[in-house]
């Protein structure tokens, strides 16, 4: 009778452990295929995102395609084959994806795309990002801030424009936003673009490539600026800027009597913030991924519990098959005067990763 009794009570035991959580059982595998390791903030996405999704009672299965296509077709392809519930996608190529995606809907799998809309198919069932349009207009703004500041009244402005890469569809919100800005000055004859490389076709840098940016301004400064002056670079994104700043820094800019010019950014990147605290780069864009993140694993708890996840936007985001539900968070425009408050503030860096 007592190794009944002793039974039971195990038996007992066992029953509650798993009612209280102890053993919680697994919610499902989320496959997160993110495009590269390239920039910082694709790691640090990939990773934020792995944690909480660990915290929510999921198995995240996290995959970086390092900026190969086929890499990624084949990870997403596996994530599917291996039982995803759901797939999180920031796209290399936005527009590569449709027969993959046809097989993850054929499996019941949902795909919300992150921070790069995925065109051309109507297998994406959500978007988590940012007001992209709104990320370009802050550029701009700041380019000209930054002109009015160190060039005033030195009209007409020599400008230079850079945008991102031409197979991410965000580039195009990117640029749309800061030629609502610029192009009244252009038309005006406030600025000038000395080159007359204007439009995606011409100033788009595929891969968001740094090492391609910085070519083509060593290009624009020995084919346009041997006899004029720079004064501002509309830059889509911080790794870009860098590039470009070590171009103009290689023709003496500033240095002596020549001013650096105003470069501006996106993503706040440690090296950026450290560039616009030394007086080069002028400024950048922050966009708290970490909020991103969250958002996103919002959406997949919603998906899992049978439920239609929160959105704010279901205008904006034709994907040329269909309007994809959206969600969109607010970018915050940083330089000198708070970009490091702002960043050690939020917690996105310390101190010590500023300073050092």
């Amino acid at each position: 009778m007592k190794k009944l009794t002793t039974l039971f009570a195990s038996i007992a035991l066992g029953v509650s452990l798993l009612t209280s959580g102890a053993y919680a059982q697994d919610k499902g595998t989320v496959g997160i295929s993110m495009p590269t390791k390239t920039s910082t903030r694709w790691i640090s996405d990939g990773e934020t995102m792995e944690k909480l999704f660990k915290d929510a009672g999921y198995t995240p299965d996290l995959q970086f395609a390092d900026d190969d296509i086929p890499n990624q077709l084949a990870q997403i392809e596996n994530m599917v084959t291996k039982g995803a519930k759901v797939l999180v996608i920031g796209a290399i190529d936005g527009t590569t994806l449709s027969d993959i995606l046809q097989k993850a809907a054929d499996a019941g799998v949902k795909v919300i795309a992150y921070d790069r809309l995925i065109r051309d198919s109507g297998n994406v069932s959500y978007y988590a990002t940012f007001d992209n349009f709104q990320v370009g207009v802050l550029q701009a703004t700041s380019l000209v801030d930054g002109l009015k500041a160190n060039f005033g009244d030195t009209k007409p402005w020599n400008v230079e424009l850079f945008g991102g890469s031409p197979d991410d569809n965000n580039a195009f919100f990117f640029y749309d936003g800061a030629m609502s800005v610029l192009q009244p000055l252009i038309d005006k004859g406030d600025i000038v673009v000395k080159s007359g490389q204007q439009g995606m076709d011409q100033v788009g840098t595929l891969r968001w490539d740094g090492a391609v940016a910085q070519a083509r301004m060593e290009n624009l400064l020995s084919s346009t600026y041997t006899d004029a002056k720079v004064h501002g670079v509309l830059s889509p994104y911080d790794g870009l800027s860098i590039g470009i700043l070590s171009a103009l820094k290689g023709v003496g800019y500033g240095s002596g009597d020549m001013k650096i010019p105003v470069v501006t950014g996106q993503d706040a990147e440690l090296p950026s913030v450290k560039s616009i605290l030394a007086g080069e780069q002028y400024s950048s864009v922050f966009k708290d991924t970490r909020e991103l993140a969250k958002v996103t694993v919002g959406m997949v708890e919603a998906i899992m519990g049978g439920k239609e996840p929160e959105v704010n936007d279901t205008k904006t985001y034709d994907n040329g098959v269909k309007v994809v539900p959206s969600y969109l968070l607010k970018p915050v425009a940083v330089d000198k005067s708070n970009v490091r408050d702002l960043m050690v503030s939020s917690g996105y860096y310390t101190a010590d990763q500023i300073d050092k």
